[in-house]
């Protein structure tokens, strides 16, 4: 593994709700060895799949797999080729709203996390729908209308649950739920991964480990046979900040001690000052979106490396 694919994106200089706040989607590439990093992709959605007014553009959690990068946007499932980064394959559907991950399956199909429904949709790669499962109990279209354009609406929130990360594991399909902070199999409902006390991203299987984030900055190591929390790493003690170290989303294990983690600066001001920057205010800190490499034998931070001085302000997943 010599490359890694960054993905997330920009913000908007102006800011008009939490949903509104970014313009384009953004994937750098970072080589690991010095750390070097160049954009790859730049994407805007086309009009036609987006609100009306202030849409929020950007690339959410993807998979790499098979020199393929499989990306969503909030309304839009995108397959690029990871040799020279054309598009190969599109979907856009009236029930996407808020998609936060995309994952290719062994038999040619497609999950997709399609958070503001609260589902987890199987499409196949023309674009049809082959399954899809609530993440909550409930049935999968008590709260929405089948004949409604979700594209067109800005926000369904509040969620009930608020998905965002699809796995499988042992050939069963699972999802992230942050707001439930746990993660549950959706082809055998009596599973389920109980983490608690912090709003949870990511699934990540590293060997027989699970690898969660919070918000808040900590990593959750669970064992893939168990289900259980073996281990849980407060990355703020170890990078000795005094201040918040941001919105953590995104994670990749580079061996068995070390780690690759993503922070966000979150929750900017509507304000622009005269040079044209934004006025950062955080929930989760002041500190600026970046790459951190973590050294969990040692619990010490080996280096960060700034993403906002490449138009990445939000980062989702680490490829």
């Amino acid at each position: 593994m010599s490359k890694l694919y960054l993905v997330g994106a920009q913000q908007k200089s102006k800011i008009f709700s939490n949903w509104e706040l970014y313009k384009k989607g953004i994937v750098l590439e970072i080589e690991l060895e010095n750390h070097k990093i160049k954009k790859v992709v730049e994407y805007n959605s086309p009009p036609a799949v987006c609100p009306d007014e202030n849409a929020s553009i950007s690339f959410t959690a993807a998979t790499l797999s098979n020199q393929k990068l499989f990306v969503g946007t909030l309304t839009e499932v995108l397959v690029y080729n990871e040799k020279n980064f054309k598009i190969e394959n599109y979907i856009s559907h009236p029930m996407f709203n808020d998609i936060h991950h995309v994952k290719p399956r062994a038999n040619g199909n497609l999950l997709v996390v399609n958070t503001g429904l609260d589902m987890v949709i199987e499409l196949s790669p023309e674009g049809e729908i082959v399954n899809y499962w609530s993440v909550i109990d409930e049935q999968p279209w008590q709260r929405f209308n089948k004949s409604t354009d979700y594209r067109k609406i800005p926000t369904t929130k509040p969620h009930k649950s608020h998905p965002n990360f699809v796995f499988e594991l042992n050939d069963e399909i699972w999802v992230t739920r942050c707001l439930q902070k746990d993660a549950v199999c959706l082809t055998d409902p009596s599973k389920k991964i109980s983490i608690g006390r912090e709003l949870v991203h990511d699934g990540i299987i590293h060997k027989n480990k699970i690898y969660f984030t919070q918000v808040d900055g900590r990593v959750v190591i669970v064992n893939a046979n168990t289900l259980k929390v073996e281990k849980e790493i407060n990355l703020g003690g170890l990078s000795n900040r005094k201040m918040q170290i941001g919105w953590c989303r995104g994670i990749k294990p580079l061996n068995d001690d070390i780690i690759l983690v993503g922070f966000t600066r979150v929750r900017p001001s509507k304000e622009v000052n005269p040079n044209g920057k934004i006025n950062w205010r955080g929930q989760y800190g002041h500190m600026p979106t970046r790459l951190a490499c973590f050294d969990l034998k040692n619990k010490k931070l080996l280096w960060e490396k700034n993403l906002e001085d490449y138009d990445l302000n939000a980062i989702y997943s680490i490829n």
